[in-house]
């Protein structure tokens, strides 16, 4: 059934290669495969137990094969995905399965380029509309459909699109149509400033099956929560701007969503059983301003950033929820960190009720010192505190053997309204990281990393000690050893897994051999449960023990 399926698609990109192969003797092929395969070992005391991967299942495995080509005005490229026993679509169950996760086809005919199948766009910083992969997240949300961009001048761009929005396999009923204009001018003689505006337009109907849905559930609701009447029809507009003068570069974008009904987390007066209850359906409209302002010069940068949004839960089905059905994206408002420790709690985008500022301050002052301060601050539209974080870090680079950064974290952390947990026994997590890690070169081709962090905190699994070293020989091999230490466990955590509150070690070691386009990665893996961010859109990562295989190759 899968070749019958998709021989279609297949045999349309084989007579695109061939034909055009007729006219250039130039085809450029690439591709690309990631994988990762896992073996699961089952560990009670630190909560990888009770799931089919531990129980039954055993092993698993995801993986992404790519194949594109291009030549003259033609473009085409598929990808195959396959799924054997993950946890990526749910961390408390098993899915399998494998087919054509992407293919397009894309034509360019003077001015107008012409793209079919599956689409990943943007219309502003994505506040109204993004397709986008993220495979960390089990994300593709990719528009299928077709896409026009029509280049009105060398400075103006139009596009149109229509499609229904991916999902696995499959795609959602609900249809998808947008448009936006893009472009670019200057005004002055000597000291210009540049403009690069843009507007757009998105239109979403829902489909029978979705609204069907909504009506089962709206009509128990009672008293001043009634929704009497809906549409299938809703419209997002997004008008956004970048200015740039001289070292200052500022961008603002605001955008507007029609009324429709959309379900919303913080609101708990539901009147159908009595009680209060965590959210309800509501007929509002939606908006986000948005805005960055950067000054850039030798040495010196700064980035003031702030947001704010109402309502703006915009989904190809309202009784979606999590991270499936989002056909917009809204940018994240903290500070991006790849330590362990630093990066443990990160505030997920919240689409209903958010006020959001981040100052980014770099300063370079010599070449052997530089400073990054960060500080953040998230609230709710009534001023519930929701994320704060100060960050600075210090690199010192004293020779060309040595490189060395030393650093501290301050958080508070709203973990009740970030991972759905009970507020009233899920205290605000406050955390002190400081951390500090050294590279040194012994030769060009050998060196070694010591990275060492210490997160305090009272909340939560309690205070952390993380300690991790790396060996690299160049280019091939890179070992490494690491160790995350529960070093003052909180045993009066209601939310901790059974067994847990004690000292706990989760190691890590492994090593990654690189050849040519090729790397090989394997690891023997404790992970301690928590939540996993990509661009403010997140999901919580199971507790793990076992083995990692990973595979990435480019061709």
């Amino acid at each position: 059934m899968f070749y019958k399926k998709y021989f279609l698609v297949f045999l349309l990109l084989a007579c695109f290669l061939g034909l055009n192969a007729q006219d250039s003797n130039k085809v450029f092929v690439n591709g690309a495969f990631s994988g990762v395969g896992k073996y699961f070992i089952k560990d009670a005391k630190i909560g990888a137990a009770n799931t089919p991967q531990y129980e039954e299942d055993h092993f698993g495995a995801d993986a992404w094969f790519n194949l594109n080509a291009n030549f003259s005005t033609f473009n085409g490229g598929l990808r195959f995905d396959f799924f054997h026993n993950t946890n990526l679509l749910d961390p408390t169950s098993s899915y399998t399965d494998r087919g054509l996760g992407m293919w397009f086809l894309e034509k360019k005919i003077k001015k107008i380029n012409l793209r079919v199948g599956s689409i990943y766009d943007q219309i502003g910083s994505g506040i109204i509309f993004k397709s986008f992969e993220e495979r960390p997240l089990l994300i593709d949300n990719a528009l299928k459909g077709v896409k026009i961009d029509y280049k009105i001048n060398e400075n103006w761009k139009w596009s149109t699109f229509t499609g229904k929005q991916k999902y696995l396999f499959s795609s959602y009923d609900g249809l998808l149509s947008g448009t936006n204009i893009d472009g670019f001018f200057n005004i002055g003689s000597k000291e210009k400033i540049s403009f690069v505006p843009g507007i757009g337009i998105v239109h979403k109907r829902l489909s029978e099956s979705s609204v069907d849905k909504l009506v089962l559930v709206l009509r128990n609701y009672i008293g001043d929560e009634r929704i009497n009447t809906f549409s299938f029809n809703s419209y997002a507009i997004s008008v956004y701007n970048s200015l740039n003068f001289k070292s200052f570069s500022w961008y603002l974008e605001t955008a507007f969503k029609s009324p429709e009904v959309f379900f919303d987390p913080n609101n708990e007066t539901t009147k159908i059983t009595g009680t209060q209850s965590s959210g309800r359906f509501v007929k509002e409209g939606g908006s986000v301003l948005y805005s960055t302002l950067s000054y850039s010069v030798k040495g010196l940068g700064i980035t003031l950033e702030a947001k704010r949004t109402k309502n703006f839960d915009f989904r190809i089905d309202p009784t979606l929820l999590l991270n499936k059905g989002l056909i917009n994206f809204l940018p994240p408002m903290n500070h991006i960190t790849t330590y362990r420790l630093t990066s443990r709690y990160n505030p997920a985008t919240q689409y209903t009720s958010e006020k959001a500022i981040q100052l980014d301050l770099n300063l370079k002052l010599n070449k052997k010192f530089s400073i990054n301060i960060n500080g953040s601050n998230i609230t709710t539209l009534k001023n519930d505190l929701l994320y704060r974080e100060l960050f600075a870090d210090l690199l010192f680079k004293p020779n060309t053997k040595v490189i060395s950064h030393f650093g501290v974290q301050s958080q508070w952390y709203n973990q009740s309204k970030y991972e759905g947990k009970p507020e009233t026994i899920t205290p605000m997590v406050q955390t002190i990281t400081p951390f500090v890690d050294v590279l040194y070169k012994f030769t060009r081709k050998k060196s070694l990393k010591i990275e060492s962090q210490y997160m305090h905190t009272q909340e939560d699994f309690g205070s952390w000690f993380y300690l991790l070293t790396e060996f690299g020989i160049a280019p091939h091999w890179r070992f490494e050893l690491s160790g995350m230490y529960n070093i003052f466990p909180n045993p009066d955590n209601p939310n901790l897994p059974e067994n847990s509150g004690q000292k706990i070690l989760y190691p890590t070691f492994g090593a990654l051999y690189q050849y040519k386009q090729t790397r090989y990665g394997l690891r023997y893996v404790k992970q301690v449960e928590g939540v996993i961010c990509t661009g403010g859109i997140c999901r919580l990562e199971p507790a793990f023990s076992g083995v990692r295989f990973e595979i990435n190759t480019n061709f």
